[in-house]
């Protein structure tokens, strides 16, 4: 479930043999006792009962001792209220006065079918809580617990209403509480890296004099990164995008700041600089939300980049952090190193997380271990070595465990996932219920209590464990339909198909009529988000955008809303270059100074076009095609015979008035994408950049560079494969905005050109190129054009001076005349002047990619390397 903070040398390579053998024994003995036995419906549905029973007790408690306070005491029988109690330092900040366990618990109560119980707390929570309390809570701990539990709760309410049997007079009122709590979260964004505090008042915010918070300039990566879900559900859900952007940024920080080398990230990050504060990396306390939340947003959310990182980040915990059955903490920067023996209970989330992504055999490996701890515990410790010792005792009835447990067994089917369950059920009756509720363990040796019954046990625990035990048409409603926040609350995937608000850095274009102008939203910079396409495809090739003017979808500038289709091509040109050359004309909205329908003026924002012009869909004219640019690579051992075809900018310097083009030495940038600060500017200074596209702008990425100084830029395609041979060129353009400010020359490159750009580089300490219009390349001898002419056959025939007829000799004839001692170039010789064309040693650079100075014509009408 969350992020807590723990602060860990490496056992001995034999502990890792010593538990494979200790789980082997354990699974062989699985088939011979009761754990391997099937469990009959019957059985089943008792234990499920039982589930039923101890949350009736552990809800029943609070509800009768302690609401509205935020949570039940269980020892003294009366509810915890912020400041009237001792205080236990940041475990507090989770209790901001506004009743956390009834509204953590909501969901839940639908779940478990307890529909009149939870249209009765629905009422509650509408009459009695409050969220503008003068109290300083925990950011992260109040998004996943309280707007995540608002959210889902109004997720289920609006479901019931929907199908007409109950909660007929609810009016989205839960929804208007998540749309006010989200609104005084946000402060906590305001920061100069996009991370947030981790502390926010309630009432005062994070900056005001009163709010008692704001000094902090550390967060745990966890704290930062687990707000998407919940966020990103709010936006779509209320029409704000706000809550989305801020989420998203803090989550593009991380990943800017990860470690390159190993791609981990640490524990604890300054919240205004970038800096990593705690280098140690797992997948436990401190992170372990972070990296469910980049799967579970791919999940929601429907977008690519964000398994995309979650991938990136697997694979290296995969290759540094996993040592099955174990996970260990290991250095970011250098995670052959291990930091610490010992393991945190809150890693028993994971091998849910690798159900999730299908990887199934380390998950029953570190569960199987996590099991052989709580058998020999009775609960999972906080901590405990590799040896199984415990490390911290406590047990604050964590459902991480349990829900792994359904994870395993909703992917395997295997009973042996339900005598795990069972197991669970049994050890919380007898060792943590006690009169009024169930009690946290302080110490499993002893099996003392702790005076605390956290709001998670009711969000989580019951709900994993009853969905553990029920069949799908024992449910109220199809759970497939959801995705579990951290806190199990429960987010529709159908948010995946709906669209972001139509502002800010957004992927999907939005197309409207009715009472005024068209709008199209694009990406701005800066915004990895970019790297995606501009709209959706379809099964069928075609570029959708979804009707915005749905039920329940936000509603923005203009009355009805509606989607727009495009033909698809794999055209690899920008956004706006690809609407442009279908002749579709746009003005960006901070300069059409419109104010939207009904007298509203709209905000300006970089990146939001009007469309001035709809023209038909036809032919570029010839006056338009884009004219080919090329990088000539003229130092040694290159010489000129290396040429590489580019595609132009519709802004920067226009290299077709520059006689002898642009020369200079490459020098590649950091970071590569150019889209953050540039971290190499000196050594970019008076040199032709090599930038990778994606992640902004070509304009974000020129002007960085120009600033650092660098005469000109080479952009190389992020897309692996393509190639000017398959890929027509396209000219770069700007972000909408005026850019005679940029003046160096600015080419493009698709991948495989620049990949033999990127290998000279590597294999040669310098390498100088030339930039320049393609007509005007070093060794070429004609100035014909390289435009085809059309198809024509021709017949010749050699002949003897005067052979010819007086007839023949007219109209377009062409003659060819072999004279008396020349001879025909032999093989061998032909061999040496194209192995001419390659670099020294065993290189094998070709001599072109994409047109050949000075060098044989081609016998393939195929060959790559020609350009037509």
């Amino acid at each position: 479930m969350g992020a807590k903070l723990f602060c860990w040398p490496q056992g001995s390579p034999g502990i890792s043999m010593m538990l494979r053998a200790l789980l082997l024994t354990s699974l062989l003995s699985w088939a011979n006792g009761q754990e391997g036995q099937a469990m009959l419906p019957e059985e089943k549905t008792k234990i499920r009962d039982q589930i039923v029973e101890m949350f009736d007790h552990a809800y029943g408690s609070y509800m009768k001792y302690a609401y509205p306070a935020d949570e039940l005491m269980p020892l003294s029988c009366r509810g915890r209220v912020r400041g009237l109690e001792p205080n236990r330092g940041d475990i507090d900040d989770s209790l901001g006065k506004f009743s956390l366990t009834l509204i953590d618990t909501l969901d839940t109560l639908v779940v478990l079918n307890k529909l009149d119980e939870f249209e009765d707390a629905v009422r509650r929570t509408l009459r009695d809580v409050r969220l503008d309390n003068d109290v300083v809570v925990s950011v992260f701990e109040t998004n996943i617990r309280v707007l995540g539990g608002l959210l889902g709760a109004h997720v289920m309410a609006d479901m019931l209403r929907q199908r007409g049997e109950r909660m007929q007079w609810y009016g989205d009122e839960l929804l208007h509480m998540a749309k006010e709590l989200g609104h005084r979260l946000l402060p906590a964004f305001n920061t100069t890296s996009g991370l947030p505090y981790p502390r926010v008042n309630l009432r005062y915010g994070v900056l005001n004099p009163l709010s008692r918070t704001g000094t902090e300039s550390d967060t745990c990566t966890a704290c930062a990164g687990t707000m998407i879900l919940e966020f990103a559900a709010l936006s779509r859900l209320s029409g704000e995008a706000v809550f989305e952007e801020n989420a998203r940024k803090a989550l593009d920080v991380l990943w800017e700041k990860r470690q390159r080398g190993s791609d981990l990230v640490g524990t604890v990050i300054n919240i205004h600089n970038g800096d990593w504060v705690r280098r140690d990396s797992g997948v436990g306390a401190g992170i372990d939300s972070y990296y469910e939340y980049l799967m579970k947003a791919y999940v929601l959310l429907g977008d690519n980049v964000y398994l995309e990182r979650f991938n990136t980040h697997y694979s290296a915990i995969m290759k540094y952090i996993s040592q099955p059955p174990l996970l260990l903490n290991v250095h970011m920067h250098n995670p052959t190193v291990s930091v610490r023996s010992w393991m945190d209970s809150l890693l028993a989330f994971f091998p849910g997380l690798q159900v999730l992504r299908g990887d199934l055999k380390p998950a029953i490996e570190t569960h199987e271990m996590l099991y052989q701890v709580t058998k020999q515990h009775k609960f999972l410790p906080e901590a405990f070595t590799t040896e199984f010792r415990v490390h911290w005792g406590q047990h604050p009835l964590r459902p991480e465990f349990a829900e792994s447990t359904y994870y395993l067994y909703k992917a395997t089917g295997d009973p042996y996932y339900l005598r795990v369950g069972q197991s669970i059920v049994e050890k919380l009756n007898a060792h943590a219920r006690v009169p009024c509720g169930f009690a946290a363990v302080q110490d499993v040796r002893t099996g003392a209590h702790e005076d605390r019954m956290d709001s998670f046990f009711l969000a989580e625990m019951f709900k994993y464990l009853y969905l553990l035990f029920s069949e799908k048409n024992q449910l109220h409603f199809d759970i497939d339909d959801y995705i579990f926040t951290t806190e199990a609350h429960l987010l529709p995937v159908s948010l995946s198909t709906s669209q972001p608000p139509c502002r800010g850095n957004n992927t999907e274009a939005c197309h409207c009529r009715g009472g005024g102008p068209v709008y199209l939203l694009l990406p701005q910079h800066p915004d990895p988000v970019s790297q995606q396409p501009l709209l959706r495809q379809d099964h069928q090739g075609q570029l959708q955008v979804p009707d915005w003017g749905g039920p329940g979808l936000p509603r923005f500038a203009c009355q009805v809303c509606v989607g727009i289709e495009l033909p698809l091509h794999d055209h690899g040109m920008e956004p706006v270059e690809f609407l442009k050359s279908m002749g579709i004309s746009l003005t960006p909205l901070n300069e059409a100074g419109d104010t939207g329908t009904q007298g509203v003026r709209r905000e300006a924002h970089k990146g939001v076009y009007r469309v001035k012009l709809v023209a038909e869909v036809t032919q570029t004219t010839e006056e338009e095609e884009v004219e080919p640019l090329v990088v000539q690579l003229i130092s040694p051992p290159f010489l000129g015979r290396t040429v590489l075809t580019a595609g132009p900018a519709k802004f920067g310097m226009d290299l077709t008035k520059q006689e002898h083009g642009v020369k200079g030495s490459i020098v590649k940038t950091s970071p590569y994408t150019a889209c953050g600060p540039i971290e190499n500017a000196e050594e970019l200074s008076g040199h032709i950049a090599l930038a990778l596209r994606g992640d902004c702008m070509f304009a974000a990425k020129a002007h960085r560079l120009q600033e650092a100084g660098a005469i000109g830029v080479i952009f190389i395609d992020h897309r692996e494969g393509s190639n000017s041979a398959d890929t027509p060129l396209f000219q770069m353009v700007g972000d909408g905005a005026s850019r005679a400010d940029i003046t160096i020359p600015l080419v493009f490159l698709f991948s495989q050109e620049g990949a033999l750009l990127t290998s000279a580089l590597e294999d040669h300490s310098n390498v100088d190129v030339l930039m320049l219009p393609k007509e005007r390349q070093l060794g070429k001898t004609t100035d014909k054009t390289d435009k085809p002419l059309g198809k024509m056959n021709i017949k010749f025939r050699l002949a003897e001076e005067g052979e010819l007829g007086e007839g023949e000799a007219r109209g377009t004839t062409l003659q060819f005349f072999l004279e008396k001692g020349e001879v025909v170039l032999e093989e061998e010789e032909y061999k040496q002047q194209a192995d001419s064309c390659l670099t020294p040693g065993d290189d094998h650079m070709p001599c072109s990619y994409g047109q050949t100075a000075a060098s044989p014509p081609s016998h393939s009408p195929n060959d790559p390397n020609t350009d037509p």
